[in-house]
């Protein structure tokens, strides 16, 4: 482990910015939506922020930093695709708010960062409708970001998702595969008070939600079962496996996929910040089904994530 102050190699700050969201310290809120997609941010904001201060593009990486109606000053972030890029930005995030950019060393006293990622997902149950917002209790990640950091399990149910993912995975793969056991799924968790907040605002405002285990794909196509290149898939469907695994968790199914919760969850977590995620089904592919007026979803799950970081913010 290197020591502080850190250096320019390790934590580029170019005219007291960070390298890649290109924001200085006071320009991030302490509660922010995360987004896979940057034309999202614009499209949340127009929607809910009522005073803009800041809107900045750099690197496909734009955030928007405003006020909502009852007055909470919030961020709304760029991810980008998968959990790569999510790993960049949520670095500096964490770095804009426990960093001191004087000196390059950690703060002794830094806010509680609540963070909600709102995206979009597929679903997985047959029982859950098209359009139903996912509030994510549990995530597993079928990428290997989140390896490159060596956090502890948050409780038992993370280690037993692990053990049941990959057993669920080795038992399809063709004994031929080269990838045979190859694939290491971690789990990490939602933090419970960001899971509480996001049912009490989804009760609250009427939406139609379910709690469940978000799996996070490693990209888009056959990582998800779409078989559309002239490659075979590693693990033949997917999804519809993962929808018949039983989880071993109570009361929770493998409910959607997508591509960021997964590594978001794994670093907030021991971190001590506050960490969920709550994204809409638009597609069931089992089923053929895909909802092509997701906007309408993608603003419902935007307005309880919001109400949610407010309930955070009073519970700090």
């Amino acid at each position: 482990m290197r020591e502080q102050p850190f250096h320019p190699p390790d934590l580029p700050i170019i005219n007291g910015r960070v390298y890649h969201l290109n924001l200085s310290p006071e320009e991030l809120a302490p509660d922010i939506i995360i987004v896979g997609d940057p034309h999202r941010v614009n499209f949340i904001a127009e929607n809910f922020l009522l005073q803009i201060e800041v809107n900045r593009e750099h690197r496909g990486l734009r955030t928007v930093t405003g006020y909502t109606r009852w007055g909470q000053r919030v961020s709304i972030t760029t991810s980008g695709m998968g959990t790569p890029s999510l790993e960049i930005v949520i670095n500096e995030i964490v770095a804009l708010h426990e960093i001191d950019f004087r000196n390059l060393k950690r703060k002794e006293n830094y806010p509680t960062i609540n963070i909600i990622r709102v995206g979009t997902s597929g679903g997985l149950q047959r029982d859950t409708q098209l359009g139903t917002l996912i509030i994510t209790e549990y995530a597993v990640g079928l990428d290997n970001t989140g390896l490159f950091y060596d956090a502890p399990h948050p409780d038992r149910n993370c280690s037993k998702l692990e053990d049941v993912v990959k057993d669920a995975l080795t038992g399809v793969i063709s004994e031929d595969s080269r990838f045979k056991n190859k694939i290491h799924p971690y789990a990490s968790k939602a933090h419970p008070q960001v899971v509480k907040a996001l049912e009490e605002s989804a009760l609250e405002l009427g939406v139609p939600f379910k709690r469940g285990i978000t799996v996070s794909n490693s990209g888009f196509f056959a990582n998800q079962g779409r078989s559309v290149s002239r490659i075979p898939p590693t693990v033949p469907d997917i999804d519809v496996v993962l929808s018949r695994t039983d989880t071993r968790v109570e009361n929770l199914k493998f409910e959607n996929m997508e591509m960021e919760a997964s590594f978001l969850l794994h670093f907030m977590f021991p971190l001590g910040h506050r960490a969920g995620a709550i994204c809409p089904i638009i597609d069931k592919r089992p089923e053929e089904k895909f909802l092509y007026n997701y906007k309408e979803k993608v603003k419902e799950a935007s307005l309880v994530a919001l109400h949610a970081l407010r309930r955070l913010r009073e519970w700090t």
